[in-house]
């Protein structure tokens, strides 16, 4: 039987991920902080017949990382998926977003996925298999105006996943780094208080997206079995992205073009 473990695994992408792993009979391990959310994603994924169970985890905590990787470590013995799908949003203009912002959005977006990996990575690569996916964004592609923290983490994420592709490989580990546009989740309620005047804003770009949860779950799955180093999941995103990577000047000149009045709003919200 399979031996998942996935940060972030309570609510949002990351529980729908659960879940679809659930349904083809896997052990899997929840870590998340939100412990009122936790009991009820335990029924969805054992009604699918998953065997599951939860750990409380702040991902920005060392020593609290270092506890849960010993208690998975206890439990599972192995590990055959590590999902890192723990994240926050941000949104506002540079000028505005303060360096405790920063920090913090840097604190979990990267860094949590970085120590996550540090504590059960070896395991991995000692047992000599397994697959890591990170999830990152769309943002950390083609980076939208108003979210330059959100985007810079993203885009870390990116970069640590492929370095970490080249260090697995040797030892038949393989990384996959998923990169979902706007999906319908809870996450846009994630904001730092500090940011609140955005909360409509963000909530308006998560209620347009038009792929689901569920949806991304089922690529991310499939893209495992085929060893996917980059998972993208809307069709006119991967345009985009493709179209930055060919005709960079032609790709700035249709995003500014395209996001001149969100800008405008954005600054708005600021002032």
């Amino acid at each position: 039987m399979t031996n998942l473990v996935i940060t972030g695994g309570a609510s949002g992408l990351g529980l729908a991920m659960a879940q679809r792993w659930a349904k083809t009979g896997t052990n899997i391990c929840l870590i998340d902080r939100n412990e009122d959310g936790a009991e009820f994603a335990l029924q969805k994924l054992q009604r699918l017949g998953a065997t599951a169970f939860f750990i409380c985890c702040d991902v920005t905590d060392d020593n609290a990382v270092a506890a849960m990787a010993a208690k998975v470590k206890q439990q599972l013995g192995t590990i055959d998926i590590l999902i890192n799908s723990a994240g926050v949003p941000t949104a506002g203009s540079i000028e505005a977003e303060s360096i405790d912002v920063w920090q913090w959005v840097l604190n979990i977006n990267l860094m949590g996925t970085v120590r996550v990996t540090k504590a059960l990575g070896p395991l991995m690569r000692q047992q000599g298999k397994g697959h890591i996916i990170n999830v990152a964004s769309q943002a950390g592609l083609t980076p939208m105006p108003m979210m330059g923290s959100y985007n810079a983490t993203k885009a870390a994420v990116i970069a640590f996943s492929e370095t970490l592709r080249l260090e697995m490989a040797p030892f038949n580990v393989g990384v996959s780094v998923l990169c979902p546009a706007f999906v319908k989740t809870n996450l846009d309620k994630s904001l730092p208080d500090e940011q609140s005047q955005m909360q409509s804003v963000v909530t308006k770009l998560v209620q347009k997206g038009n792929v689901s949860a569920d949806a991304v779950a089922d690529m991310t799955h499939q893209a495992v079995q085929s060893n996917q180093f980059l998972i993208t999941t809307h069709r006119f995103e991967r345009r985009i992205y493709r179209l930055k990577r060919w005709l960079p000047n032609l790709y700035y000149w249709l995003m500014q073009r395209r996001t001149k009045t969100f800008t405008l709003k954005g600054y708005h919200h600021d002032g």
